[in-house]
């Protein structure tokens, strides 16, 4: 077409590069479908511009660069950051909460654990403290805190249903 004699031409640069960029657009994305989307993006732009390409002796760095540019384009785009003209202050009341924590069964519930799991509950939910700071307060290690949680949080789980929850004939039994 028009190709210089002495440089390679762009049907045998393509044949013979093609899967190697596609590798390379694999690495930049990590997706099979995104990195051929790159790499066809990156072989159009190259054909508009293989008559101004400065070294035909190294257009695979033009790709290269094409493509590398189109990934983090594509990925700004994706998460760009919509901004707002004023933050959008709402109260939220959960309901479920409130009832839970004024349903006497609940108390019952974690007055029934056993002393180191009520104490990691209510340091971490009542107090909302972090787990490296249950840790220091109650001398045991960050691992203990999160097994102890959990443990307890099994056991409310199967002890303690909500009052709403438990109800008899459709009526509250609260």
């Amino acid at each position: 077409m028009d190709d210089d004699d002495d440089g390679v031409g762009y049907e045998e640069f393509v044949a013979s590069r093609a899967q190697a960029l596609l590798r390379y657009g694999f690495v930049l994305t990590g997706n099979a479908d995104d990195a051929a989307d790159l790499l066809q993006e990156g072989l159009v732009r190259l054909r508009g511009a293989w008559g101004r390409v400065v070294d035909k002796r190294d257009p695979e760095g033009y790709v290269r660069t094409i493509m590398a540019r189109q990934h983090i384009s594509a990925w700004r785009r994706r998460r760009r950051e919509h901004l707002m003209g004023s933050v959008p202050e709402r109260h939220y009341d959960d309901r479920g909460l409130e009832r839970a924590e004024h349903d006497p069964r609940l108390w019952e519930a974690l007055a029934a654990l056993p002393r180191r799991q009520r104490a990691v509950l209510v340091l971490r939910y009542y107090e909302d403290l972090p787990d490296e700071e249950i840790a220091r307060t109650l001398g045991i290690s960050r691992g203990t805190v999160r097994s102890q949680a959990a443990r307890a949080l099994g056991k409310l789980r199967a002890d303690w249903r909500p009052a709403a929850a438990q109800t008899v004939g459709g009526t509250d039994d609260r």
